[in-house]
């Protein structure tokens, strides 16, 4: 199913339809401020079973991201951080950028694994941040494609999108045409930050 919703004049009640399907444990396509992204809620176990089964993985295995609406959710799930970090993330934050942050001891039992720590995404997307406020937690988001794919002119275009993925997920969003560039990733996790992927994100 496609739907169209204006980042500049969501309707609530598209989100809410949205949101709906999440908590029926439904995968989602949604626009980023970067590339197009996949994801499901973070509370819903079969939901994330069968978002790793989609990207020919095992859950325990998987190192998805999640999409949080706000830097104080993401103190739900991370570790404390230090000052430096946290000035980091409130400069970066909103915008294309994933954090690689320890993660509490809540978040291995989520994804049924000994992870230690998590990715963490807050892009400067309003329609994003709609449905990850409305659903109450963060999205669990994951790439369209594997890391070592091309970025591909269809995965900007939401109707490309739609044409290739109908079948694999329940609701795909048409926010408008995306952006050809992933998102950098900063790892965090050592004595200053590391820039692990350079992408759309810039310091």
């Amino acid at each position: 199913m496609l739907i169209e919703i204006q980042e500049h004049n969501i309707d609530k009640r598209l989100i809410q339809q949205v949101v709906k399907a999440l908590k029926q444990g439904e995968i989602i396509i949604y626009p980023t401020d970067t590339v197009y992204a996949m994801g499901c809620d973070l509370m819903n176990k079969k939901a994330l079973e069968n978002l790793a089964r989609l990207k020919n993985m095992k859950l325990n295995k998987s190192k998805f991201s999640i999409l949080c609406k706000d830097l104080s959710e993401v103190s739900n799930y991370v570790k404390q951080i230090d000052r430096s970090t946290f000035k980091l993330l409130k400069q970066c934050l909103p915008g294309p950028f994933t954090f690689i942050l320890e993660a509490t001891n809540d978040v291995p039992k989520l994804f049924g694994n000994k992870r230690k720590e998590i990715g963490i995404k807050i892009p400067d997307n309003s329609i994003v941040l709609a449905l990850v406020e409305e659903l109450g937690n963060p999205l669990v988001t994951t790439s369209l494609i594997d890391d070592e794919d091309e970025l591909l002119e269809y995965f900007i275009d939401p109707y490309e999108i739609y044409q290739r993925f109908d079948d694999k997920v329940h609701t795909i969003i048409d926010g408008g045409l995306g952006k050809l560039e992933a998102s950098t990733i900063v790892n965090c996790l050592g004595t200053s930050p590391e820039i692990i992927r350079q992408g759309a994100g810039i310091f």
